[in-house]
């Protein structure tokens, strides 16, 4: 059995290889920060992700669609996990209810979903049923709530209902009961017409403070109501 022997240049090669590998190793440890040394990353209000023609819909115990959540545009952030939405639209489907439908131009979406805000010429509007005639109010932000299925804000608010109108410092709707609440300082022009139609209470406006109008006759003019300034 031939023996083969390893010239002096080949060993001088290995060790030259084995000094280069083992310096790369030293040089790593010594550039990388150690566990102590590291400082943790910190999120930070910038988006992480995008999305066009975004459409999320919520789903009620049953399994029926019961908001569904459109936008032309989204944009997600890392720190708050909330959505900024651009043109969104928030709808409500309520057995045998009629469609509620909110928009504006922009919007958020909080992170677990539950609250949408809905900012600049936003717009809420129920559409017309067998007994009532379709309302839309119209202000600066509305808020949708979707656990508790209310529409809510805090600023000057108008109120469209058939051919009445009232205004508000701001208003609750309860899209389960169908009750519209007016705020602060309530007033506005009610129809004879509204007045004396025999309509389901809860589908009405409420809350209103102020002196309560009479039903008149088809005939006489419109009626003015005032409220008082709430706390």
């Amino acid at each position: 059995m031939a023996i083969q022997r390893v010239s002096p240049s080949s060993l001088l090669a290995i060790v030259v290889l084995a000094g280069l590998a083992a310096g790369t190793y030293w040089l790593v440890q010594r550039t990388l920060p150690s566990d102590a040394d590291r400082t943790p990353y910190v999120k930070q209000h910038i988006p992480d992700y995008y999305a066009d023609d975004l459409v999320i819909s919520m789903l009620s115990p049953n399994g029926a669609t019961q908001y569904r959540v459109n936008a032309v545009h989204m944009t997600h952030f890392e720190d708050d996990q909330t959505t900024a939405m651009t043109m969104p639209a928030v709808r409500a489907f309520t057995p045998n209810q009629p469609e509620v439908t909110a928009t504006s131009k922009r919007g958020t979406l909080n992170a677990d979903m539950s609250v949408v805000d809905l900012y600049d010429d936003a717009v809420v509007l129920r559409q017309a049923g067998p007994r009532d005639p379709e309302m839309r109010g119209l202000s600066e932000h509305f808020q949708v709530l979707i656990n508790e299925d209310i529409v809510r804000t805090e600023k000057p608010v108008q109120l469209f209902r058939g051919s009445s109108v009232m205004y508000g410092d701001g208003m609750i709707f309860n899209n389960i009961t169908r009750a519209v609440q007016l705020l602060g300082n309530v007033h506005g022009t009610i129809q004879p017409a509204e007045l004396g139609a025999k309509r389901p209470p809860s589908s009405g406006v409420s809350g209103v403070s102020g002196p309560s109008a009479a039903p008149t006759a088809p005939s006489a003019p419109p009626q003015t109501q005032q409220g008082s300034k709430t706390p």
